[in-house]
């Protein structure tokens, strides 16, 4: 059995997934970040990051006593080596499957959360900032774009690293972009919205979170001024 940490952002999107395209047994944790659920000592001591989403394994390969993994990344890389499924084990395949992953990692979650924050949540419009995000959120969707041309997915069999970059298109309007600027990526992406298990874990988030987040005050500070208290 999995644990897993969950709120329904692109990162916690990622991990349900896999674990619903591996059939594997998971049982939600609710952890509100609107509510600063995340600094909750129970949660730092397994996400000591304080971010979405995080799991406890039951059951390791090792044997051993219930194993906590942080950082979506490497929980779907993980998960993909013990179940054996989503990540080639042959070298040059393997490679490109997690070089994308990285890129998934350091470029477009980081790059998309910045558009995110400056064109929907920073308390006022800073013109360079939107410019900037924007700007990189379309170079990224190009090399996506490239990438998948005369390919169905991006290291051509599905793998983790499709499972990491479809949650931060999602929501490509809230973005500054058009799908039909990509038509690679908007042909990818057709494909996996299609796909059951996707469409099973996209169910999973308003069972959580059953309202649109309000950005009230209060939620901005916890969101956005964050002062983590050390684990103990």
């Amino acid at each position: 059995m999995i644990d897993l940490s969950y709120w329904p952002t692109p990162n916690g999107h990622k991990i349900t997934i896999f674990l619903e395209e591996a059939g594997l047994p998971y049982r939600l944790v609710p952890v509100d970040i609107t509510k600063g659920e995340q600094f909750q000592q129970g949660f730092l001591r397994i996400s000591p990051n304080n971010k979405m989403p995080a799991i406890v394994d039951h059951a390791p390969a090792d044997g051993g006593p219930p194993l906590a993994v942080f950082e979506s990344g490497e929980i779907l890389e993980y998960l993909a080596n013990k179940t054996g499924r989503f990540l080639p084990t042959e070298l040059r395949a393997r490679t490109a499957v997690m070089q994308w992953l990285f890129w998934q990692m350091a470029g477009l979650g980081p790059m998309l959360g910045q558009n995110h924050h400056f064109l929907q949540y920073a308390p006022e419009k800073i013109p360079y900032a939107i410019d900037r995000y924007v700007k990189e959120t379309t170079r990224l969707y190009r090399v996506l774009d490239t990438q998948l041309a005369g390919r169905d997915f991006i290291a051509d069999a599905y793998s983790i690293a499709d499972m990491a970059c479809y949650p931060w298109i999602v929501p490509h309007e809230r973005q500054g972009q058009k799908l039909e600027d990509f038509p690679n990526v908007k042909r990818w992406f057709e494909a996996l919205k299609q796909r059951p298990a996707v469409q099973r874990a996209y169910t999973l988030g308003p069972k959580v979170s059953a309202s649109p987040m309000v950005l009230t005050e209060e939620v901005r500070r916890i969101l956005f001024n964050q002062v983590v208290p050390a684990a103990r």
